[in-house]
């Protein structure tokens, strides 16, 4: 089996629609690390997804999971990794049972324990029909059947969204057990940056079909801040410090990409942490410069 550095690379994909384009973007999930895939509805999360798994084709770059070419050996990846996606893709006249059934027919390496294990601790009936599920108990089974068959990187597109804060917890605390051997990754798609915060290595801000920004989640918080300052006190500031401005009545928010040179050429202002949904909405309206 071929050894790996990234989990996942990508070099220059490009892929056109009309009225969209995937424009030659580049980024690594490192083995043994979450990566969450932040953007908008529309931002091109999915098209990436999609380019990934081979169900779109690309029109230009190179892709590589787990050392492997994504076309070349496409079979041998789809049998060493897992996909769960936001729509449920199992017939709703299909059982928990058939659908393991149906698993142990298509991975090599499924464990049927390991799947009725997760089918207990989820408390997921077999032989119930999946159209009677609730949408967390359809995403549980997404996931459960995910973990089955010892795969090593996981892809995941928007798995909490529309669950409630309760089951979100329970299923991120599931993916870092699942990480705890230091040999598997995850590639988690996701708008609810409060998830990532709390388990995410690394993050990739994709916004228009285009890389906004990429890196260790904890290194582009620290290196990142806002300034709250008055309108006035704004002009006093060098715009190549700053990424853009949220105008509102008390004054300015401006985001910088270097909080501890900005602090140090503007010692009379309070850089104040900043979060990984606010990183999204400053570098989102970058091009505004002033937004509110």
């Amino acid at each position: 089996m071929k050894e790996y550095t990234n989990a996942i690379e990508l070099r220059d994909v490009t892929k056109k629609y009309d009225g969209f384009t995937l424009d030659r973007i580049s980024f690594n999930v490192p083995k043994g690390c979450i990566m969450g895939f932040i953007g908008q509805n529309g931002a091109g999360k999915t098209t990436t997804i999609r380019s990934l798994l081979h169900i779109t084709n690309i029109d230009g770059g190179e892709i590589k999971m787990l050392g492997l070419d994504h076309i070349g050996d496409e079979q041998e990846i789809k049998d060493r990794i897992s996909v769960v996606l936001d729509d449920i893709p199992f017939h709703e006249m299909l059982t928990a049972k058939d659908i393991g059934r149906i698993f142990e027919g298509l991975y090599t390496r499924w464990d049927n324990s390991v799947y009725q294990q997760y089918l207990k601790r989820f408390g997921l009936p077999e032989k119930k029909k999946t159209g009677q599920f609730s949408k967390g108990m359809k995403m549980k089974l997404q996931i459960a059947c995910a973990l089955s068959h010892n795969a090593e990187l996981l892809i995941m597109d928007e798995p909490t969204a529309g669950l409630d804060p309760i089951i979100r917890d329970e299923i991120l605390h599931i993916f870092m057990e699942y990480l705890q051997d230091g040999e598997r990754s995850i590639l988690l798609s996701s708008h609810i940056t409060s998830d990532l915060e709390k388990i995410a290595d690394s993050v990739t801000y994709i916004d228009n079909g285009k890389i906004l920004i990429s890196g260790y989640k904890d290194e582009l918080l620290e290196s990142h801040g806002v300034i709250k300052c008055s309108k006035k006190e704004l002009s006093n500031i060098d715009s190549t410090d700053i990424i853009s401005v949220r105008i509102n009545a008390y004054g300015a928010q401006a985001m910088v990409w270097d909080r501890q040179a900005v602090q140090y050429k503007y010692s009379g202002h309070m850089i104040e942490p900043t979060t990984l949904e606010e990183i999204m909405l400053f570098y989102v309206n970058r091009d505004k410069k002033e937004w509110s």
